[in-house]
């Protein structure tokens, strides 16, 4: 690997060897309508470097087998390499022990695997779930159609119009009829930084379980789920530099020990007859079938490249990113902000007056600019603002300030084609 070399939380952060960063992903060497890729879309996915890239065709050129089942050679390799992966992720997010790691299709899956195993189990009519106003349709819909299957109901925290929490709300909504509370760590669409560990000790002082979405959280800080005192915490590999199709989540193993299975099939079980199954122990119980190997090891390899560059440098470089594009984009006439809360991480959310965020993202590709145009599925947060939509460039550990620059100059094109 190639690189910054690893910072300890607590040293002086040393800043990044960004070109060397951007050597590590052969995308980010390609052109775009003649033009440089100026990659601004990280808050979608993030691009892979080499060593992801390489690990994952090692693993299907060299060792492919399924895991867990085999006493073959490579069977036993697969197995080794999935399971150092699970491994990874632990120390990655801070877990007390590897089982506490559940290998997931992402987010999604892994927010709708706590709703069913863990949450409805526990919900009868009358009861409520705790969520935010800021939350990605993945943290709203799950828990929409648990509120249809059990009769409980939905409550939302507001925010106010710098994209901000009202933690007062917060406080006052955790009733005694409150049951479980989900919010982000980071808003998609907004940037937004949730005093994640403020608002699980509001609610578990009250006895309700959290679960945090840390889809956009994960790349950009550093996470400890103990200092956070989440119940569960989530996240997806392809925001992380990893592969698409994998992801995690992180349970207390407590909790996990007690959920029932969300799919039941191969491998989840220890026995099978046609009176009764007897389940396998967390995270196995919950990954029935086939898994994505090739995914989850690429996850791991995805994180090692992480923690050696350095989260702590990586999270100072995007910071200064995100302080330079804010202040050049406020500068652009008739272009306004989205999300302008005091702690924000690396989204850039903007409108442009008398242009739809689609033409302004179109006219951007064709200068080989990259970013995200429409609700970037958080539309609660686009009625709060009263837009239909915004345009989106989001940022990531190679990402430089001469993209930012080229970012504005494309919105200078905008306007002089629309006469905005």
């Amino acid at each position: 690997m190639r690189g910054a070399a690893e910072l300890t939380t607590g040293t002086p952060v040393r800043a990044l060897d960004v070109e060397r960063i951007r050597a590590d992903f052969p995308i980010l060497q390609r052109e775009v309508h003649g033009h440089p890729l100026a990659y601004l879309d990280n808050a979608a996915s993030t691009q892979k470097p080499w060593n992801v890239i390489n690990t994952v065709t090692d693993y299907y050129s060299r060792y492919h087998a399924n895991v867990h089942r085999g006493i073959h050679k490579l069977a036993e390799e697969a197995t080794w390499e999935y399971e150092k992966a699970r491994g990874k992720i632990k120390r990655l997010i801070g877990a007390e022990d590897p089982r506490e790691v559940v290998f997931t299709r992402g987010t999604t899956e892994s927010i709708n695997l706590v709703a069913q195993s863990f949450v409805r189990p526990r919900l009868h009519r009358g009861d409520e779930i705790l969520i935010t106003h800021m939350e990605h349709h993945s943290n709203i819909v799950p828990w929409q159609l648990l509120c249809e299957q059990t009769g409980a109901a939905l409550r939302v925290v507001p925010i106010d119009d710098h994209g901000q929490l009202d933690l007062e709300a917060f406080d006052r909504l955790l009733g005694p009829r409150t049951r479980f509370a989900s919010f982000t760590h980071v808003s998609n669409a907004l940037g937004t930084v949730n005093p994640v560990a403020e608002l699980t000790a509001l609610a578990r002082e009250r006895g309700v379980p959290v679960l945090v979405d840390g889809a956009q959280a994960i790349q950009h800080r550093v996470v400890d789920v103990q200092q956070l005192g989440c119940d569960f915490y989530a996240f997806s590999g392809h925001k992380v530099y990893g592969p698409t199709g994998i992801g995690a989540l992180y349970g207390r193993r407590e909790l996990l020990d007690e959920m029932p299975p969300y799919q039941g099939g191969g491998e989840m079980i220890a026995s099978v007859s046609f009176e009764k199954t007897v389940y396998q122990k967390a995270p196995h119980k919950f990954e029935a079938g086939t898994p994505h190997i090739a995914g989850a090891i690429g996850l791991g390899v995805a994180v090692d490249y992480l923690m050696w560059l350095g989260l702590d440098a990586i999270r100072a470089h995007e910071e200064d990113l995100l302080a330079y594009g804010t202040e050049v984009l406020e500068k652009v006439p008739g272009l306004r902000i989205i999300g302008t809360a005091e702690r924000k991480s690396s989204v850039l959310s903007f409108v442009l007056e008398g242009v739809h965020p689609h033409d302004v993202g179109t006219i951007l590709d064709q200068q080989g600019v990259a970013v995200r145009a429409g609700h970037h599925c958080a539309q609660p947060v686009m009625d709060h603002f009263d837009v239909p939509a915004t345009t989106r460039a989001s940022l990531a550990m190679y990402n430089t300030r001469d993209e930012l620059d080229r970012l504005v100059t494309g919105i200078e094109r905008v306007i002089e084609i629309f006469g905005a």
